[in-house]
C-alpha cells in the first residue's frame, strides 16, 4: 500500500488544487481591480474635479470667493484721481514727471513719504500701464463707446485667428515654434497659474498688469489665507506674497505632485479650463521693465544686470557694490545700456531672458496652448471687465479700478531717439514673433526713421 493511492488521496488533492486555483483566482483578481483603480484615478482625476467645479459653481459660488459685492468704480477712480499729484513720492519727479503710465488703485491708500526704497520701488512698479486717453501709431487705445457682446466676441476671434496664423505661417520662424506640448520644458510651464476651483488657467506675463491679475488668481483659488479667513479684496493682499512662487499652483510644479503622468495631467486641464494671458506692445514692455527695475533703487536687480552692464557697455570697471552708493553717485544704465544688453549675443548664453523682458511667446507658448481669452494692456478696463463675466464671477471680484495719467506723446520715439537704427532693427528682430503673433503692427518710425 506503501506505492499505491491511498483511497480517499485523489479526492484531496483535488480539493486542494481547487482551493489553490480559487485562491489565485482571487488574488489576480485584487491586482486587476488595484490596477483598475490606479489607471482610474490617473485618467479620470481632473473630471472629478471639473464636477465638482461646476457643482460650486452652480450652488455655492459665494461660499467658495466670500467676495464682496462691486464697488463703485468711477466713485473710487474720482478720489483716485483727486489727490494723484500729492501723492507721487519727491524723490522719483524726475523719473515719473510727463511720462507716467497707468497708477493702480492701490496706490489711492497714499504714496510713501519719505524716499523708503522698497515702497518707492512698490509705488513705481505699478505705474507701468500706458494711458488709454493716448493712441500709439498703428492701433487704437481709445474706447469711444459701450461694446457689445458681439463686439468683443470679435475681436477675440480677430486675435486669436492673427495667432492660429503666425503658428501656422512657415515664413514665420522662432524657436519653439513647431514643437509639441509634450516637449516644453517643465522649467519653462512656470508662468501658466491654474485654479481648479473655477477651471482657470492663467499665463502670466511681467509688465503686463501680472500683479493684480494674480491677486485675482490668489482670491478666486484660496491658495492664500488672512489670518484664517479668505481675503476679500484683492488689493489686500501683499505685493510681495502676490510675488511669491508658493502663492500660486502652476504648470512646473505639477511633476512633483503627479510624477510622470503630469503632462498628460496638463493637457487635460488645457482642454477642459478657460485659458487666458494679457499682452502688451513688446517694445512699450521693454522701456517699462527699465524704467520699474532699473530707474529706481532695486537691490537684485542692481547686482544681477546692472553691475554687468555698467562693466560691459558703461566703461565702469569698478562701479559702486550696492544701489544706494550707485544712485548717491549718480551712476545708473542708461536705456542705451538695457539695449545694447539685450542685442548682445552673450547675454543669453549666461542665461535666458529675465522673465521682465523675455518674449511673450517663450514664456506662454502660444502655438503649442489655444488660448481661449486674450487681452490687451491697450484695452485692459474694457478686456477684463468682459473676461470677468466670461468666467462668470463679475458678482464676486472686480478687477482693480485704475487711474488714468496724461503721458508724453510719442513717448517710444522719445525713448529710442538716442538707439541707433540699426540696433532698433535688430532688437525688433528679437521681439518680431511677440509683434506679430499678438497682432501689434511693426513700429515701422522707429526702424526706418
Amino acid at each position: 500500500m506503501s506505492n499505491r493511492q491511498r483511497p480517499g488521496d485523489g479526492g484531496r488533492a483535488s480539493m486542494h488544487l481547487l482551493k489553490m486555483s480559487k485562491s489565485r483566482i482571487f488574488q489576480i483578481g485584487g491586482i486587476m481591480a488595484s490596477v483598475f483603480m490606479i489607471l482610474l484615478i490617473i485618467f479620470y482625476w481632473d473630471d472629478v474635479g471639473t464636477a465638482h467645479f461646476y457643482l460650486h459653481t452652480a450652488i455655492t459660488r459665494i461660499q467658495v470667493t466670500r467676495l464682496p459685492p462691486m464697488m463703485d468704480l468711477n466713485h473710487d477712480r474720482l478720489n483716485s484721481k483727486t489727490s494723484a499729484e500729492e501723492r507721487t513720492p519727491s524723490s522719483e519727479a524726475d523719473i515719473i514727471q510727463d511720462d507716467l503710465d497707468l497708477t493702480y488703485a492701490e496706490n489711492s491708500k497714499g504714496y510713501p513719504k519719505g524716499g523708503n526704497a522698497l515702497d518707492t520701488e512698490q509705488t513705481f512698479d505699478a505705474i507701468s500701464v500706458p494711458s488709454l486717453e493716448e493712441k500709439l501709431p498703428g492701433f487704437d487705445l481709445g474706447i469711444d463707446y459701450v461694446k457689445t457682446k458681439t463686439d468683443f466676441e470679435w475681436v477675440q476671434n480677430e486675435r486669436k485667428q492673427k495667432i492660429r496664423d503666425a503658428c501656422t505661417d512657415s515664413s514665420i520662424t522662432f524657436s519653439g515654434k513647431n514643437r509639441n506640448f509634450e516637449d516644453i520644458p517643465n522649467k519653462e510651464l512656470d508662468h501658466l497659474i491654474v485654479d481648479d476651483r473655477h477651471g482657470i488657467i492663467y499665463c502670466y506675463v511681467p509688465k503686463v498688469a501680472c500683479t493684480n491679475w494674480k491677486r485675482i488668481m490668489i482670491l478666486l483659488s484660496g491658495s492664500l489665507l488672512n489670518q484664517g479667513t479668505p481675503y476679500h479684496d484683492p488689493l489686500e493682499i501683499p505685493r510681495d506674497l502676490v510675488h511669491n512662487s508658493t502663492s500660486h499652483f502652476t504648470f512646473n510644479k505639477f511633476w512633483k505632485r503627479y510624477g510622470k503622468f503630469s503632462k498628460h495631467l496638463m493637457k487635460v486641464k488645457l482642454k477642459k479650463y478657460t485659458k487666458f494671458l494679457f499682452v502688451r506692445d513688446p517694445f512699450v514692455r521693454l522701456i517699462s521693465a527699465f524704467r520699474s527695475k532699473f530707474g529706481i533703487k532695486n537691490e537684485d536687480f542692481y547686482s544681477r544686470f546692472a553691475i554687468p552692464m555698467l562693466q560691459l557697455y558703461a566703461n565702469y570697471s569698478d562701479p559702486p557694490s550696492s544701489v544706494n552708493e550707485a544712485f548717491f553717485a549718480g551712476i545708473k544704465p542708461t536705456f542705451v545700456n538695457f539695449i545694447q544688453y539685450l542685442l548682445d549675443p552673450r547675454t543669453e548664453e549666461d542665461m535666458p531672458f529675465n522673465e521682465h523682458w523675455r518674449q511673450v511667446y517663450r514664456l506662454c507658448h502660444p502655438c503649442q496652448i489655444n488660448y481661449d481669452f486674450i487681452g490687451k494692456l491697450e484695452s485692459l478696463d474694457e478686456d477684463a471687465s468682459y473676461l470677468l463675466k466670461l468666467l462668470n464671477v463679475e458678482k464676486f471680484v472686480q478687477f482693480p479700478p485704475s487711474l488714468r495719467n496724461r503721458t508724453v506723446s510719442s513717448w517710444e520715439e522719445d525713448w529710442f531717439s538716442k538707439i541707433p537704427v540699426a540696433w532698433r532693427r535688430k532688437l525688433y528682430e528679437l521681439y518680431q514673433p511677440d509683434f506679430v503673433v499678438f497682432g501689434y503692427p511693426k513700429p515701422t518710425s522707429l526702424l526706418f526713421g
